[in-house]
């Protein structure tokens, strides 16, 4: 990264381009150390061996931490009984976790918050994170269905112009993963989940290049 900057710099553009790296979020975070998002907290091995240094070079140049957010992940790995679909779906009308004087209506808002708490812990209060991938299966898995996928997707375009309870009125620089549903991609066993199918199915187009499901990304 910092060879990349240098380099950057050398060419005049180091105003124009920003230089950063992605994170899982969820991954990232310590355990039991994202619910509520004041306690977001990074994994002290995950930190000392790679985040402080991106995190130093991140707050030094003024650039956005990238950050993978999958609430579906979230919510199938935790088995939280007082996180529903709708919550994740950005369909709550009221607050569901209330977190001293932050209340949060949807599950996306409270992991990319994790982070934000998670970064002033490790001193970098001023970065900006961009979501560089999130979204939902369509199959393969617990809670994965095509109109599940098209919910989660088009609530999301609308939800990120309009900022996170710790950032408000902030929109947020969002990717959906993936353009593409990928047939020959095999995801890894773990404790939850053991049917790795769910891996291949997360695209907004079939292989053959036909759409899933219509959605409006503007």
């Amino acid at each position: 990264m910092q060879n990349i900057q240098t380099a950057i710099s050398e060419a005049g553009l180091g105003n124009e381009i920003k230089v950063s790296t992605a994170i899982g979020g969820y991954a990232a975070l310590a355990n039991g150390k994202s619910f509520p998002p004041s306690t977001g907290e990074f994994n002290s091995d995950y930190l000392g061996a790679y985040l402080d240094g991106v995190i130093k070079f991140l707050v030094k140049n003024n650039s956005p931490l990238l950050a993978n957010v999958y609430p579906y992940i979230y919510y199938v790995s935790t088995q939280r009984t007082d996180l529903s679909l709708d919550y994740a779906f950005f369909e709550k009308e009221s607050v569901v976790v209330r977190d001293g004087s932050l209340g949060y209506k949807n599950l996306f808002d409270a992991n990319v918050d994790a982070i934000y708490s998670a970064l002033e812990r490790a001193g970098g209060k001023s970065v900006r994170i961009v979501v560089s991938e999130t979204g939902w299966p369509s199959s393969g898995g617990e809670a994965t269905t095509l109109d599940n996928a098209k919910t989660y997707n088009t609530n999301l375009v609308k939800h990120v112009k309009g900022g996170t309870p710790k950032r408000p009125n902030k929109p947020i620089e969002t990717y959906v993963y993936a353009l593409f549903d990928e047939n020959q991609k095999n995801t890894p066993r773990d404790a939850y989940f053991k049917n790795p199918q769910y891996g291949k199915f997360w695209g907004l187009f079939l292989p053959n290049k036909q759409p899933k499901y219509p959605i409006n990304l503007n």
